[in-house]
This record gives structure tokens, C-alpha cells and sequence, in this order.
């Protein structure tokens, strides 16, 4: 009889001492990692190199052109730097707005350059948002094993449609044959 006494009080909502304390250290941890989260994905992004204004807009921020510095995850010693346009105004202030397929990319040895175990022939590497939700800028690292050359291309992509976009750049970096 107490048992179902409990299933009756826990069904209608009313849980014990203990099953709230539980709760609400449950509910600190998860918004604790929802805070820690953006700290973490931030370290890994780009680092943001500059930005230039182009077109003034009276209200919400002008359309900029930004440049940002990838570092790859897999090769040391190699920095991409990508310059790409921004909308400005309402819509790009609040992160609405669909950024133009206008970039150019960059890629140079920094340092000795020194891929961690092997990469595959193509790989995605870094991506931005250009809409905040549907196209994306991204670049790809491709190996040119003949030459020894790390090939790195920035192309953008639309999720609602099947074809992508047109747009890209190139650019190389040579690997020294150890």
C-alpha cells in the first residue's frame, strides 16, 4: 500500500526530498556544460585578425569585410587566413542575414610544417556559418601526393539546395619530403 502511495504522489508531481535535490543538482550540471560549451568550441575556432568596414548602414552594424586566421588541426605549422564578406544592417545584426559568396583564402607555413600521422587524400578542415542556418563556408584540405603539396580550397554551400555554390578560391602550401 505505501508503494502505491508513492507511484501516486511521484505521478501527480510531488516528489520527495531527496528526488528534488537530485534534481536540481542535475539541472546545475547541465547548465554548468551549457555555459562551459562556448568556452570550449571558441578555443578551437578562428581567431578573429581584423575586420574592415565597406558599407554604411544607418541602423544595425555596416557590411564589413572580416579576416580570420585557421590554424589546421592535423598539420603544424600551417595558418589559413580567410577573407570574407558580412551583411550588415538589421538582419546581419541579428545574425539573420545570408553572408555573400565573396571570400578569398590564404594558407602559409608559420613554422616547420608537420602533419600528425597521415591525412586522407579530402577533408573538411574549418567552416563558418554565412547564414544562421542554412549555408556554410568551408575549406578543404586536399593532398597532392605527387608534389608533395598540401592544397587547401574554401567553397561555399547552401543546405537547401543539392548544387552548392560555384564560388571558391585556392591556395597551397609545399610539405618538405623529410
Amino acid at each position: 500500500m505505501i508503494f502505491a502511495r508513492a507511484d501516486v504522489a511521484v505521478a501527480a508531481g510531488c516528489y520527495p526530498a531527496e528526488s528534488k535535490r537530485g534534481l536540481m543538482r542535475a539541472l546545475a550540471l547541465v547548465g554548468a556544460l551549457l555555459l562551459a560549451a562556448p568556452v570550449a568550441v571558441a578555443a578551437t575556432g578562428p581567431t578573429r585578425i581584423g575586420k574592415v568596414d565597406t558599407t554604411f548602414k544607418l541602423l544595425g552594424r555596416n557590411d564589413r569585410i572580416v579576416v580570420d586566421r585557421y590554424d589546421d588541426p592535423r598539420v603544424d605549422g600551417v595558418s589559413c587566413y580567410m577573407s570574407r564578406a558580412e551583411t550588415g544592417g538589421i538582419k546581419g545584426s541579428l545574425g539573420l542575414a545570408t553572408d555573400p559568396s565573396r571570400f578569398s583564402i590564404a594558407c602559409r607555413a608559420t613554422g616547420h610544417v608537420t602533419i600528425k600521422g597521415t591525412v586522407p587524400d579530402s577533408e573538411i578542415v574549418f567552416g563558418a556559418n554565412a547564414n544562421w542556418l542554412f549555408k556554410q563556408i568551408r575549406v578543404s584540405r586536399l593532398w597532392d601526393a605527387e608534389k608533395h603539396v598540401l592544397v587547401y580550397l574554401v567553397w561555399s554551400t547552401q543546405a537547401l539546395t543539392p548544387e552548392g555554390s560555384p564560388y571558391n578560391a585556392i591556395t597551397a602550401v609545399p610539405v618538405d619530403v623529410p
